[in-house]
């Protein structure tokens, strides 16, 4: 595809540090052609329609789909590759046991040979881009060089893309390095490498969601975390949400939840009909950068424009909104086709496929599954019905809770409080939750991921919780901390919360915690809601499963706090005196 001509300054004029980097990287990768991509309409429809000549890229059914587009991922390239994933810090402590590291000088030397010529016969994408609003003094900017035209599609969906953000980058002075190539598509051949202190990334051999867009996991995580414990803020893997009570009073949650937890169910929930007069504002599904406020409040923005969702399991019934914002102007990804050329996945309950995510005649007796388990959709914020006009906030939106969860069969209530900040902390901190699809690897398997950002902290943990504690007694007016676990079962196997729009009763209950306005029992753990606090007017839940919800076992909790004990050892002396005290305090309160 030939340069574009320009309709303002020529970019590169425009940052001139920029055009110098891109030309380095021209002489070492050798591209054909070079397009500084301008995030216009014009040609984003330019690059949707090269794509579909190639082949890679298929229009899906125009009066049911308008919009819509479907691409396939290599067979080997279909979710992120921790064990290929890096940080590369000049001491290897500074990554922590929580990361892979590898020495720069040698990360440096391997992606230098494997990007040498790499672009031959390709043209070079220059994707400026910034993470949150233009004009807000939260937001942080990037540019990506790619080699996949899919990579700037989904990238001028997920980001504010194009020229306005290299404006932005040109008054800063400063902006991340992102450097991606495709490359053969060879799992022995592929890395993600991160240069925090350099706040860079080089990432080679796939073209998957959370190796190739580097805004989102590798910029607005792994080296804005870096970035925000030099500048005294916090970047999780949180949602957003805004959640209107019937009186008309907005206050908004963060909430961590690792991958297929219920995240974007709780950030796109729909209240039960028994529950009149509450409405949900989505902010964010995933990103949250968060930064103490003049008020002394914590204040949060959504750094990403845009959704890169998992579409299995979501139909009318499990997330409405999701469900309708997906059925225009959407990126689909590694799901099924139907015989009128319908996008379709396990779960969407409508129609029937006759090909799979990799193109080929499916057949329901070869009892395989039609759409890849972690096939994805990239789809504009603005398609939610419920977005939240506060997501282009410059200043964000004021933080009431922070949530955490995870999918534990056993062990952790339905919900319970922190007792302070720094007991919300070592909540967060222990974290466990079942392995899914969404990361290669065994699925099922119960691991400790703390804050949900177990792939994604771009440090050591350690100095990541001393950097909460830290944020924590900059705040007057902390948010207060909670924990849920909506996936707890009982003995034969069956979940014994409803979920979904259900788990707006244990919101409420938790903003009136923040409110003020109900008590709370005390128990080893923390503050469990008193029988008859929590709202369950035309929930199908018992009597008897609300008091195994909120039980407290001894034994098991004692055998957490043995886990977590062993586990906060990895981190020697990184980890804060102030976690050990705290398990201290569980401990003795287990009697």
């Amino acid at each position: 595809m030939a340069t574009a001509p320009q309709a303002f300054t020529p970019l590169p004029l425009l940052a001139p540090d920029v055009a110098e980097w891109v030309e380095s990287v021209r002489q070492l990768t050798t591209p054909d052609r070079v397009h500084w991509c301008d995030g216009s309409a014009a040609e984003l429809a330019r690059l949707k329609q090269q794509l579909e000549k190639s082949g890679e890229l298929k229009q899906l059914n125009q009066t049911t789909f308008p919009g819509c587009h479907l691409a396939y991922s290599h067979p080997s390239d279909v979710a992120r590759v921790e064990h290929l994933t890096f940080i590369c810090t000049r001491n290897k402590e500074d990554a922590g046991p929580n990361n892979n590291w590898m020495a720069p000088e040698e990360a440096r030397a391997r992606m230098r040979a494997l990007f040498k010529g790499c672009m031959k016969g390709r043209t070079l994408y220059v994707v400026p881009y910034c993470m949150g609003p233009i004009d807000s003094p939260y937001s942080r900017c990037g540019v990506e060089i790619t080699d996949s035209a899919y990579v700037v599609i989904n990238m001028s969906i997920m980001t504010r893309m194009g020229h306005a953000a290299l404006e932005r980058i040109a008054r800063d002075g400063r902006f991340v390095k992102g450097l991606h190539s495709t490359g053969e598509l060879d799992p022995d051949r592929r890395f993600i490498m991160h240069f925090p202190e350099d706040l860079a990334i080089e990432s080679y051999g796939s073209g998957y969601g959370g190796n190739a867009l580097l805004g989102k996991k590798c910029h607005a995580l792994r080296i804005a975390s870096w970035q925000a414990r030099t500048e005294g803020w916090l970047a999780e893997h949180m949602l957003i949400v805004g959640i209107q009570n019937p009186q008309g009073e907005t206050r908004y949650i963060a909430a961590a939840f690792p991958s297929a937890c219920g995240k974007t169910n709780l950030a796109m929930l729909i209240p039960p009909e028994s529950m009149p007069g509450w409405k949900i504002w989505t902010v964010g599904d995933d990103i949250a950068w968060l930064h103490p406020g003049p008020d002394g409040r914590l204040y949060a923005i959504n750094p990403e424009a845009g959704y890169f969702g998992v579409v299995p399991g979501t139909n009318r019934a499990t997330n409405k909104n999701a469900f309708d914002m997906i059925h225009r102007d959407t990126l689909f990804t590694n799901v099924a086709l139907t015989a009128d050329n319908e996008p379709w996945w396990e779960g969407r309950k409508l129609n029937t496929p006759v090909t799979d995510w990799q193109g080929k005649p499916y057949k329901t007796a070869d009892g395989g599954v039609s759409a890849h388990p972690n096939s994805r959709f990239t789809v504009a914020a603005r398609n939610n019905p419920i977005y939240s006009p506060r997501s282009e906030d410059p200043m964000g939106v004021p933080i009431s809770a922070i949530v955490f969860g995870g999918r534990r069969r056993e062990v952790a209530p339905l919900v319970y409080e922190a007792r302070d900040w720094q007991h919300g902390v070592l909540v967060g901190a222990s974290v466990a939750s079942e392995t899914t699809a969404a990361a290669t690897g065994e699925v099922g398997v119960v691991r400790r991921d703390p804050m949900a950002m177990k792939p994604f902290a771009g440090y050591n943990f350690g100095d990541y919780w001393a950097h909460w504690l830290e944020v924590g007694r900059k705040l007057e007016h902390p948010p207060r901390l909670f924990h849920v676990n909506w996936f707890r079962r009982d003995a034969d196997g069956k979940f014994m919360w409803p979920g979904f729009g259900d788990n707006l009763r244990v919101m409420e209950w938790i903003l009136k915690r923040c409110a003020g306005q109900v008590g709370a029992r005390e128990s080893a753990i923390g503050y469990l809601p008193n029988p008859g606090d929590l709202n369950l007017e035309g929930a199908n839940v018992s009597e008897s499963a609300m008091k195994e919800l909120l039980a407290v076992s001894p034994d098991a909790w004692r055998n957490e706090v043995s886990e977590m004990r062993a586990y906060l050892k990895e981190f020697g002396d990184r980890a804060p005196a102030e976690m050990s005290a705290e398990l201290d305090g569980i401990e003795k309160r287990l009697g």
